[in-house]
């Protein structure tokens, strides 16, 4: 690209900055995205809970296939560090838009083969072989989606408002989780032999639709100035990871320890989920429609969360946040054991209010602590580090339960655990909000 071009590239951008045009593109861009990728993530771990101890764990007892679906939903994060560091690698090299249309392909293909696979009874052990080889895809599509789409968005937005229109790559997640639930609420009403043999399949072929309009949205957007203009001036680390982890480390440990609040999601979207409806009779509908309610109110409250974060700084909403998630737990799960539909509804609703707080605000409060030459990797890497404990929650918590109505306290004592150490690590970070895009990251004497 010649000095020309690219000045008249960054003189369109910064334009488009000014007007508010450019930000709102990539919010958009990133929402749809999320949706979809969070979709087919989220189906999948509605089917672990639900649908897939029966149709291909179903040759070892019912317990035991549970355990080993679960195993099969934390496999796929298993994959997200190994495709942190692969996507994080070309995101910092080549660009974030040509990674996360990869990202887009990979995961909706993917799920889409899940819905064509056949199960258990037709081609025995090959089942779970191949339904947990899909789920890796699936895993190390997702690593590199929030933290490309939080790049994208936050090189593309104006200092005072970083926070707002990264937040939306986290709503689109929100959504997805939403899309993904209203479908498999009907869904899961069939009758048993047709969910099982059939019904289950249709989420995950409807993939293929929300897939085509990501993909339509997201290839029109164009690079980040941020990026065309490190690499302008070669400034594109040849090995990204390798200055990460020289200059970085630090930062990089941070976010690990900060991203241990994600396990707050899964222990709600998977475990709570399965232990209401096995030990205390909840109607499989309530719960997902509990979901529903908790990821609506998110939708609308996580923008607002991150305006706050634009005001008063990233670490007081965080840390509130993740403090507030830490004690809800234990009402959490004393309305939802209760079998009350009212109190359900309101422990759903109550805990996503607090758990938008740092929902919304990590997409800044991570990205920012890296500067741009390294910012995909680092905020890939941290993240899905830290996501490995979120994946694995299910099955954790499955083993910690104990018997009677109080058996979620061990559950609520680990994930509250998570959530105080996750607070404790972003009280050492330094604050962002009003340090210039031009300057985060930036190594201090």
């Amino acid at each position: 690209m010649s000095s020309t071009s690219i000045a008249s590239l960054h003189a369109q951008s910064s334009a488009e900055v000014s007007q508010g045009r450019l930000p709102k593109r990539a919010a958009l861009v990133s929402f749809v995205g999320s949706m979809l990728e969070y979709y087919d993530f989220f189906i999948y771990g509605t089917a672990a809970a639900l649908i897939f101890p029966k149709v291909f764990f179903a040759n070892v007892d019912p317990a035991t296939g549970t355990l080993l679906a679960l195993l099969s939903f934390g496999i796929g994060y298993i994959a997200r560090p190994v495709g942190a560091v692969i996507l994080g690698h070309f995101g910092d090299r080549i660009g974030r838009k040509t990674v996360l249309l990869f990202t887009l392909v990979v995961m909706g293909a993917s799920t889409l083969a899940i819905g064509l696979l056949p199960d258990a009874k037709t081609i025995g052990s090959a089942a779970p072989i191949i339904l947990t080889l899909l789920r890796l895809l699936q895993g190390l599509s997702a690593a590199g989606e929030q933290s490309g789409a939080n790049s994208l968005t936050l090189e593309h937005s104006a200092n005072s408002n970083r926070a707002f229109f990264t937040s939306w790559t986290l709503s689109g997640t929100q959504a997805g989780a939403i899309l993904a639930t209203l479908v498999f609420i009907p869904v899961s009403s069939m009758p048993e032999d047709q969910l099982l043999s059939w019904g289950w399949r249709i989420p995950f072929l409807l993939s293929a639709l929300v897939l085509l309009v990501a993909y339509l949205v997201r290839r029109t957007m164009p690079e980040t100035p941020v990026f065309e203009d490190i690499k302008d001036k070669a400034q594109v680390a040849r090995f990204p990871v390798v200055a990460l982890l020289r200059d970085y480390w630090p930062d990089v440990l941070r976010v690990i320890v900060c991203a241990l609040i994600a396990t707050v999601s899964t222990m709600t979207a998977v475990f709570a989920l399965g232990y209401a409806t096995s030990k205390f009779g909840v109607a499989r509908p309530t719960m997902l429609w509990a979901g529903v309610l908790g990821n609506v109110v998110a939708l609308f409250v996580q923008p607002l969360w991150a305006l706050l974060a634009d005001r008063i700084g990233r670490k007081p909403v965080f840390i509130g946040g993740v403090l507030g998630c830490a004690v809800l737990l234990f009402p959490y799960f004393m309305l939802v054991t209760s079998g009350s539909t009212p109190a359900i509804f309101a422990a759903s609703a109550l805990l996503y209010i607090i758990y938008s707080a740092p929902n919304a605000i990590w997409p800044s409060f991570y990205a920012e602590m890296f500067e741009a030459r390294v910012r995909y990797s680092g905020t890939a890497i941290g993240t899905q580090l830290g996501f490995l404990a979120a994946g694995f929650t299910p099955l954790v918590s499955a083993s910690l339960v104990g018997e009677g109505p109080n058996g979620w306290i061990p559950v609520a004592i680990f994930v509250a655990g998570c959530c105080v150490a996750s607070a404790a690590a972003a009280s050492t970070a330094r604050e962002t909000h009003k340090v210039d895009i031009a300057d985060l990251g930036k190594r201090r004497a």
